[in-house]
C-alpha cells in the first residue's frame, strides 16, 4: 500500500491490567510515529497523533512508573535522529516525562541508587550506533 503499513496504528503500546480484576486499567500507544509514515507523500498535510511503534522491549516498573524506550530510531523536530526513553505514571497511563537517547532501547532497563540518588540504565544501540550503557540521574534531592 504505497509503503504504509497495512494495519491502522497504534503499531506498539503499552497496556496495564488489573490483575485483581482482569479488567483493562489503561492502554497507550507507546513509540514515535516511525518516519516512513510520518513523511509519507500520501499522508501530507495531515496530523499524525503518535502511532507507536512495534518492537520486543522490557518495560522497568517501579513504585510509582513504569518506565520504557522506544525500539527504533526516528527523526525529531530538529533533524535529529535518536529514540525516546519515557515514563508512564503507573496508574494513569499518562506520560510524567521523556528523555532523548541517540538510540533505540536494546535490553530492559534497570534502577538503582547511590548516595541517596535514583539513576536508570539502559542498553541502547542499533543501525550504526555501536551498542551502549547510558545512565540517566532522576531530579530530586541530593
Amino acid at each position: 500500500m504505497q509503503g504504509l503499513p497495512l494495519l491502522k496504528p497504534p503499531y506498539g503500546r503499552i497496556t496495564a491490567i488489573d490483575l485483581s480484576k482482569g479488567d483493562l486499567k489503561w492502554q497507550i500507544a507507546h513509540g514515535e510515529t516511525p518516519d516512513n509514515v510520518r513523511n509519507h507523500p500520501a499522508l501530507k498535510g495531515l496530523k499524525i497523533p503518535r502511532t507507536g511503534r512495534a518492537g520486543n522491549l522490557g518495560p522497568l516498573a517501579t513504585k510509582t512508573l513504569v518506565i520504557c524506550g522506544e525500539a527504533g530510531f526516528y527523526t525529531n523536530e530538529y533533524g535529529v535522529r535518536g529514540a525516546m526513553l519515557r515514563a508512564y505514571d503507573k496508574t494513569t497511563g499518562e506520560e510524567k516525562g521523556a528523555v532523548y537517547m541517540p538510540a533505540p532501547q536494546s535490553g530492559s532497563p534497570m534502577t538503582y541508587m547511590l548516595k541517596g540518588r535514583q539513576y536508570i540504565v539502559v542498553a541502547i544501540g542499533g543501525g550504526n550506533y555501536s551498542a551502549e550503557l547510558v545512565a540517566y540521574r532522576l531530579p530530586g534531592v541530593a
